[in-house]
């Protein structure tokens, strides 16, 4: 639904979700379940707010299974948006799955007028269970940049005009707005899940006097990592644990963006992390931080090495995507080719018996055989750079990072978006084709994705072909 809100003291229509009408959020509800869980996600679109985009879709960073593609979300992709009026019901399992995930829409720009949530599905049986005390929704950390302007009459790539932190922040120039405050008690070690549901930015997160231990990345395990900062890219997630070891006080939780206004003067950029016992007042702490958190410091805490044969050429299919962007146009090309959406999910024409030669958009389907290893390499430097590469329906290992010239086959990082850097970047990655379905790939920087910064893998295409998706009323928006 569209409601008024002022996160950050200025007051916009914005695109919102919760069980009611009465309890829509920005961000959305928080999605919870266990390892092995079905969610049932019955969305009812009913928008009206005609300066923003009132069809929608919704997608959830868990990876959706063989059998389940229908319920993956992007429009264009696997299925039609849901128009005002209507409703789709998305139904899919955590399937030997947990972690710390996202939800938002999957048209277009939606996303960044406010349809976006944190979604975590706890481990009953997690491994790392004893390094921390507290793990609840009260720990969840969410980073999101705002407008001021509806998404479809901002521009090509509009500037945000303020970072919030779990919903509230405060923009430059703007008035004194409320600052989230994150709660916690001496001597407890929390689980803190870091969340970017940005459209744009990326940021570098802190606390004052504090340091990290990263044990999660993108819903993987990972070895302990101890970080006194964390460079979260749009979309990407991390727990960390705190230690709540400092003397009782007030200290700043800073994320501060690549674009829009950077620093934080004012309280811009900024949460409060508030010990009990401390007063009700703004910190005076600072930030001396020096041990940043490298990607390529990052390791798998079970099943390490990366698939195929610790070789250059050791996989069964090998694809570079150049990216550029066309100044004539004013779009991005993978490969010589916009990603315009179809008419026609691909998901649907698969099911129509189309042949992956044909398949639409024209250009922008890479069809991908079962049960093989791909490696897929992504040069840096395109205008717009560092994008964050997203790949649905599978964690990657990322065998090379930005930032580095090693491969490393044996240990590497599994992750589902990793930013591909710079100039003189040549950030690679590969995955197993073990889960049948159209998956997008595409840059989850808003603004990019909608100026054709994406691909889709159709992976093992006689099987999606067999599939067969639920077709009563909630579902004829697909079929």
């Amino acid at each position: 639904m569209n409601q008024n809100i002022s996160p950050d003291g200025f007051s916009r229509s914005a695109v919102l979700a919760g069980a009611t009408p009465s309890t829509l959020t920005f961000p959305g509800p928080v999605i919870i379940g266990n390892k092995g869980s079905t969610f049932l996600l019955n969305v009812v679109d009913a928008l009206t707010d005609a300066t923003m985009l009132r069809s929608t879709s919704i997608v959830s960073h868990l990876l959706i299974s063989t059998g389940s593609a229908w319920a993956d979300g992007p429009a264009g992709v696997t299925q039609c948006p849901i128009a005002p009026g209507h409703s789709f019901l998305y139904k899919f399992q955590a399937k030997n799955q947990a972690g710390t995930f996202w939800y938002h829409s999957h048209h277009l720009s939606q996303y960044c007028d406010g349809l976006r949530g944190a979604m975590v599905v706890y481990d009953p049986a997690d491994p790392h269970r004893s390094l921390y005390d507290i793990d609840n929704e009260s720990t969840i950390i969410t980073l999101a940049d705002w407008y001021h302007v509806p998404a479809p009459s901002a521009g090509l790539v509009p500037t945000p005009d303020a970072t919030l932190i779990n919903g509230k922040g405060r923009y430059a120039g703007g008035p004194t707005a409320a600052l989230a405050v994150i709660s916690v008690t001496r001597n407890r070690r929390y689980r803190f899940r870091l969340v970017s549901i940005s459209c744009d930015p990326h940021y570098v997160f802190s606390i004052d006097g504090h340091t990290m231990t990263i044990i999660e990345v993108d819903s993987v395990n990972v070895q302990p990592l101890n970080v006194d900062s964390i460079e979260i890219f749009a979309g990407q997630r991390y727990s960390f644990i705190l230690n709540t070891n400092r003397p009782v006080a007030n200290y700043w939780v800073r994320a501060n963006p690549n674009v829009g206004t950077t620093g934080f003067v004012g309280g811009i950029n900024s949460a409060i992390l508030r010990y009990v016992g401390a007063p009700n007042a703004d910190p005076v702490s600072t930030s001396s931080t020096i041990n940043p958190m490298l990607e390529t410091n990052l390791h798998p805490l079970t099943n390490p090495a990366a698939p195929g044969l610790p070789t250059a050429s050791g996989v069964d299919v090998d694809i570079n995507l150049d990216i550029l962007f066309d100044f004539a146009s004013l779009k991005f090309k993978v490969n010589g080719v916009t990603f315009n959406e179809p008419s026609v999910p691909v998901l649907l024409q698969i099911l129509s018996g189309t042949p992956p030669s044909s398949l639409l958009p024209a250009g922008s389907v890479y069809s991908l055989p079962a049960n093989k290893n791909i490696q897929i390499s992504m040069p840096g430097g395109s205008t717009g750079s560092p994008h964050p590469i997203h790949l649905h329906g599978h964690a990657f290992s990322v065998v090379r990072s930005a930032g580095s010239t090693t491969y490393n086959y044996a240990n590497p990082v599994q992750r589902d978006v990793v930013s591909i850097g710079g100039a003189g970047d040549n950030v690679t990655i590969r995955f197993r084709t073990d889960n049948a379905g159209p998956w997008i790939m595409h840059c989850h920087i808003d603004w990019h994705l909608v100026l054709g910064l994406s691909v889709v893998f159709a992976e093992d295409v006689p099987t999606i072909a067999t599939s067969d998706p639920p077709r009563e009323e909630s579902f004829k928006h697909l079929l």
